[in-house]
């Protein structure tokens, strides 16, 4: 398959996750009218509206950990489709993510109080961080991947009171302690 060919069923995945999160009434760019490249604050009304925030680093580790995954259970599939499967995982996470239910469960297990999710923008972008997450882990060496993975999810702790992990547990199982800890309590 020429590279061209290759770009085109993820793209095409792209472009159809797109389309379903604007028949979901996802915004597709901010209310605010604007594009940027970074939001620094991870309570800013504008965090998950623009092109990256501190929660791109856990798309990017996304991607690294289902590289990992799919090398395990699937390592005699050509690496594209490996890289098509995790594509579309993640794609359909975003459209997850942007469903009223998760939504509410974000406001009501988190301190992401007035989250009212992703612009259409903001999840492609971070469709994209899972895909570079996934390109890094295939070229970088174990070490090295396992240390980006380390990374990404302590700056953000430190930062930001979040990551990957924590917001995994805060959806799934919400912890009174972490919550009051997020919040700066």
């Amino acid at each position: 398959m020429t590279r061209t060919r290759a770009w085109l069923p993820p793209l095409l995945l792209m472009l159809a996750a797109a389309a379903i999160l604007l028949a979901m009434g996802r915004p597709p760019i901010c209310a605010c009218g604007r594009v940027t490249l970074w939001v620094s604050s991870s309570t800013s009304p504008e965090t998950s509206q623009m092109l990256a925030d501190w929660y791109s680093a856990s798309h990017i580790v996304h991607g690294l950990l289902f590289y990992a995954a799919l090398w395990l259970v699937a390592r005699r599939w050509p690496v594209e489709r490996r890289f098509l499967v995790a594509l579309a995982v993640e794609a359909s996470w975003e459209i997850a993510e942007n469903s009223p239910w998760i939504i509410d469960r974000y406001r009501s297990a988190t301190t992401a109080i007035g989250y009212t999710g992703d612009s259409v923008l903001n999840s492609v972008s971070d469709i994209m961080m899972m895909g570079l997450g996934f390109l890094l882990a295939r070229r970088l060496p174990l070490w090295a991947a396992l240390l980006t993975v380390v990374v990404l999810e302590l700056v953000p702790l430190a930062i930001i009171r979040d990551n990957l992990a924590l917001n995994v547990i805060m959806l799934l199982h919400p912890v009174d302690a972490i919550r009051t800890w997020q919040a700066g309590a």
